[in-house]
């Protein structure tokens, strides 16, 4: 059998191994011990993870989880395992080398080493990193690549790498945005204000430089041209904040409560900033910022899937790892 010499490596978030306190606690303790999600001094941060995040929040995620899992285990990790397999019968057919796929996340499983491991065993010499956070952050991106270096340094050979920043303004990402937007409002039978919602991150953050807000606003002003929307049709907001400290800003809860004082009672929710659907995206916001809307005085609220395993997201991930390997074949 001919061997693959290239390779394409999938990097997402993670999660929970299941819907349960143990295996939410094991998750949450990797996760929030990134000095990149959470960049306090671990002398101070260590003992408020320890004795009380990792004691009060495992329960109440778990139930949260137990919400949104599937038959075949977690959405992020079932949706993203289909988007893969989609991909490699794609790639298959359209090149004449073979290239191998694997899909690993950044904590949890499957591992980095496991994906790892299986592009050595096909071959591989040549891997193109393909982070699935469309915008970069160095809490997202940057911490995938820590990951994927660490899990490097006992290998003694290490493989080229190619890794992509990100696709916040790629044609066919908003195109594919813009489309999922069309396909709702010919659903629900009309055009609503659009919400665009991004998971948020500590102002200071981006003081420090990390380029994630003005990346999501990119995303949301060509999606909103593509769409050819006036200003006052369309909000950009941040959810999903954390702590006392300032995140950025309008935030997504806050902004959606007021909205049916100023005349906007029937929105339509899009979450740009998630490649595959998740926790954030199934419980957050189509059921708490849902419920909120509609507690004061909204009519009408629908969230907008992600591209998840679409043909469109196909697409776009073709045209990308096609790009990107080029000087490869």
């Amino acid at each position: 059998m001919k061997k693959n010499n290239i390779g394409v490596l999938m990097m997402n978030l993670g999660t929970p191994d299941a819907p349960e306190t143990g295996a939410v606690r094991r998750y949450l303790r990797e996760f929030l011990s990134d000095r990149r999600v959470v960049d306090l001094t671990p002398l101070l941060w260590k003992p408020i993870l320890n004795l009380i995040i990792l004691t009060i929040r495992p329960p109440k995620v778990s139930k949260v989880y137990q919400q949104v899992w599937m038959d075949d285990g977690s959405p992020l990790l079932v949706l993203s395992q289909r988007l893969k397999d989609k991909l490699k019968i794609q790639l298959t057919e359209e090149f004449p080398m073979p290239i191998a796929i694997e899909l690993a996340m950044t904590y949890g499983n499957p591992s980095v080493e496991k994906a790892a491991q299986s592009l050595r065993e096909q071959g591989v010499n040549k891997i193109l990193v393909l982070p699935m956070y469309p915008q970069f952050s160095s809490t997202t991106t940057a911490a995938a690549y820590d990951r994927l270096m660490r899990s490097l340094k006992s290998c003694p050979h290490w493989p080229e790498l190619h890794l992509l920043e990100d696709y916040a303004d790629h044609p066919l990402y908003i195109t594919a945005l813009a489309n999922s937007v069309k396909a709702q409002w010919e659903l629900q039978g009309e055009r609503r204000h659009l919400v665009f919602s991004y998971h948020g991150i500590p102002k200071r953050y981006v003081g420090k430089g990390d380029p994630y807000q003005r990346r999501c606003e990119l995303t949301s002003r060509l999606v909103a041209e593509e769409l050819e929307l006036d200003d006052q049709d369309w909000t950009h907001v941040y959810q999903s904040r954390f702590g006392r400290e300032e995140w950025l800003k309008p935030y997504a809860d806050e902004t959606l409560r007021a909205m049916p004082e100023m005349g906007i009672k029937k929105i339509n929710v899009i979450s740009p900033a998630f490649s595959i659907d998740c926790i954030e995206t199934l419980e957050e916001i189509t059921l708490e910022l849902g419920d909120e809307f509609k507690q004061h005085g909204g009519v009408a609220f629908d969230y907008i899937p992600a591209l998840n395993d679409s043909s469109d997201q196909i697409a776009l991930y073709m045209s990308l790892i096609e790009e990107h390997i080029k000087n490869w074949t």
